[in-house]
């Protein structure tokens, strides 16, 4: 690369295992995070400097996640000092931190731009970021325009802000893992159900969130389930996979040992067996799940509904009528040896039944009222219309809340 020295140069292989490392984590030309910019805002204030940066350098480019004093969002990575850095960590791994007392006085640096000059960056201080497999992938930086240095107390210090670095790259690549995992535990599309169809959609408002819908076959029908856990990101993913998994094991079991099929397709004698082996888990941890699960026998096209305080769910008849289900208890956790009888409705041709979250609602109207859901599905009476306008939302307004829809929809005569 023009204006590269021998000291940024990096083995091929090493750089093509270094790259492959940064896309893993998935942050370039992601949005600011305070998490970042606390730490570049401390590295200015421990070490009295106007400049300070956490950057990620691909193949082309320097990509800034955080700066303070420092306007650049991207430089060329051969117009850098950090690539210096990078390639430092491989031959010296014992001693990584570049120091560079007037980088204006040094053959090396003195050529780019923004080095040297009136209010210039003089000094620099690099500490290279590691990805996945331990390659580098960036930097966290202090700048000065002013020579200086480092002693061994601020050298250890400076050491200490790039381990909480550290630190947070490493839970990105945790949550990512974790954001993958939640996707493929999604339901497949729902097949062999003459007459019907599941249209679904999550969307969570961070990496991973508490909401979740699941559907599957059951003898004589289809379950859906709705629910939203209390709080957002890792903690309440966590809880929403251990709920998704004790419904569908509690229908499996009644299922296998249920004495009928009137038993297998009671929403509430369902929820009720699920929320006993969750009462201890929602103890524990001091949470609860607002929840809609409906059984729908597709002979007969009668729906048994559980609605355990979410209160979002909808019918929106074929003649164009909208009306609210009610709600029957409370939500799972709130009252641990509760009974959640089901209640009855019937999706009869032409009717399609929405269950959201309340995140859904936030981006309809900021004061939650529900009267917006029975207006926002009329406007939009077909599954299809339905999942369009609400992709078309949460990619227009970026999500708060975890935004979660199911409809089923039985087809008109």
């Amino acid at each position: 690369m023009t204006g590269a020295g021998s000291n940024a140069f990096i083995p091929p292989a090493l750089e093509q295992a270094r790259l492959h490392s940064m896309e893993q984590l998935n942050l370039i030309d992601s949005p600011r995070e305070e998490r970042f910019d606390r730490i570049t805002r401390m590295a200015c204030h421990v070490f009295g400097a106007p400049m300070s940066t956490v950057s990620l350098i691909d193949d082309r480019r320097q990509w800034f996640k955080s700066t303070q004093g420092f306007p650049m969002i991207d430089v060329p990575r051969h117009e850098t000092v950090c690539q210096t850095t990078i390639a430092r960590s491989y031959r010296k791994p014992d001693d990584p931190a570049l120091v560079i007392e007037d980088a204006s006085a040094d053959p090396e640096f003195s050529w780019i731009p923004g080095i040297g000059g009136e209010d210039g960056i003089r000094f620099y201080a690099g500490y290279p970021l590691r990805g996945p497999g331990g390659h580098p992938v960036g930097t966290l930086c202090v700048y000065d325009t002013r020579p200086r240095t480092l002693d061994a107390t601020q050298l250890a210090a400076f050491e200490e802000l790039a381990a909480w670095v550290q630190r947070e790259l490493e839970q990105s690549d945790d949550l990512d893992r974790a954001a993958t995992m939640q996707r493929q535990l999604l339901p497949h599309p729902v097949e062999g159900l003459p007459g019907y169809s599941v249209t679904s959609l999550c969307v969570p408002a961070f990496v991973v969130g508490g909401d979740f819908y699941d559907h599957y076959p059951v003898p004589g029908g289809v379950a859906v389930t709705v629910a939203d856990v209390m709080g957002k990101g890792l903690g309440a993913a966590i809880l929403a996979s251990a709920v998704r998994s004790t419904f569908r094991g509690a229908a499996r079991v009644l299922e296998r040992f249920g004495s009928s099929k009137s038993l297998v397709l009671d929403a509430g004698a369902l929820t009720t067996a699920a929320a006993e082996h969750l009462d201890d888990d929602l103890d524990h941890t001091g949470s609860f799940v607002t929840l809609f699960h409906l059984v729908l026998d597709t002979v007969t096209g009668c729906i048994s509904y559980v609605d355990a305080g979410h209160g979002l769910a909808v019918m929106c008849r074929g003649d164009g009528t909208v009306e609210s289900l009610a709600t029957s208890g409370l939500p799972l956790g709130v009252l641990p040896g509760a009974d959640w009888p089901a209640q009855q409705t019937l999706l009869a041709p032409g009717d399609m039944l929405v269950v959201c979250s309340d995140g859904l609602l936030d981006l309809l109207d900021e004061s939650s009222d529900p009267a917006v859901l029975h207006r926002f599905a009329a406007r939009h009476p077909t599954p299809e219309a339905l999942l369009s306008a609400v992709r078309e939302l949460t990619s227009e307004l970026p999500p708060l809340d975890d935004v979660t829809f199911v409809a089923v929809h039985r087809d008109a005569p």
